[in-house]
């Protein structure tokens, strides 16, 4: 039987490609960080906590990999710009965008006040896009192709209680991801969304922990909550040239959450 390389099998391996990870602090983009490095990529790591941001340095250099740490507000376009700008001169050319930083308050929508919505838009909606252009921007005038994963939501599809602003401003990144996959098909940029259901971390652990936490988890089809690393083989796919072939396309990953 022939090989992987004698059949031309598409890798995982992203040695030689430069990734930006938002909201890398905590959560979600920490392990995307992580996860992208052990591939073999040069990771920009991201956000406005930079004490967290050069303990993850220090970590991903320990296993090897090549990393920086840059101060990042994505409510602030400047910001954005210089970020953009600081990763392309400390790690070389963008070929990847994990598009994560993002908030969620939850609040009856009779309660959502104008700030609060203001908020959670400027940073979930207006950020993403704002980083995605920039991004972008970068990836066509290189000329090379790149990858942009949107962080989304089942929110962005499914109704959850409480969560109206959040729901809407997933929604929006969903359709964000559509129009950017299709506005920038012809530069050979890839762009696609993951849509996680409740995974733990840090900060929803001590809710899921709760009885009420508990009640939730027991009303999804498996009684059980997503792990940090249920999202590996997500992110690799569509990072790597496994997913060549995917733009514009959600992916819900969720254990059957939304059903």
């Amino acid at each position: 039987m022939a090989d992987a390389t004698e059949i031309g099998m598409p890798s995982y391996d992203l040695s030689g490609k430069v990734a930006l990870v938002t909201g890398a602090t905590s959560g979600l983009g920490r392990r995307f960080s992580l996860i992208l490095a052990k591939a073999g990529a040069s990771v920009a790591i991201t956000g406005r906590r930079i004490e967290r941001l050069e303990t993850l340095k220090k970590e991903i250099e320990a296993l090897g990999g090549r990393s920086a740490a840059i101060a990042l507000d994505v409510t602030d376009t400047q910001s954005i710009s210089d970020c953009v700008a600081g990763t392309e001169r400390t790690l070389g050319p963008l070929d990847i965008l994990v598009n994560n930083a993002g908030m969620n308050v939850q609040a009856l929508p009779a309660d959502v006040t104008p700030d609060g919505f203001d908020t959670m838009f400027d940073t979930n909606v207006r950020g993403a896009f704002f980083m995605a252009q920039a991004a972008g921007r970068s990836m066509i005038a290189r000329g090379q192709g790149g990858r942009i994963i949107n962080i989304a939501s089942i929110g962005a599809h499914t109704v959850l209680p409480g969560l109206t602003i959040y729901c809407m401003t997933k929604a929006a990144v969903a359709m964000m991801t559509k129009s950017l996959g299709k506005e920038w098909a012809r530069h050979q940029i890839n762009v696609n969304a993951m849509c996680p259901g409740f995974i733990e971390t840090e900060l929803n652990s001590e809710w899921f922990q709760s009885d009420g936490g508990q009640r939730q988890i027991k009303t999804w089809p498996r009684r059980r909550l997503g792990v940090e690393e249920d999202l590996d083989g997500t992110l690799l796919l569509l990072s790597s040239d496994h997913g060549r072939f995917i733009t514009g396309s959600l992916f819900t990953v969720d254990d059957g959450q939304s059903l």
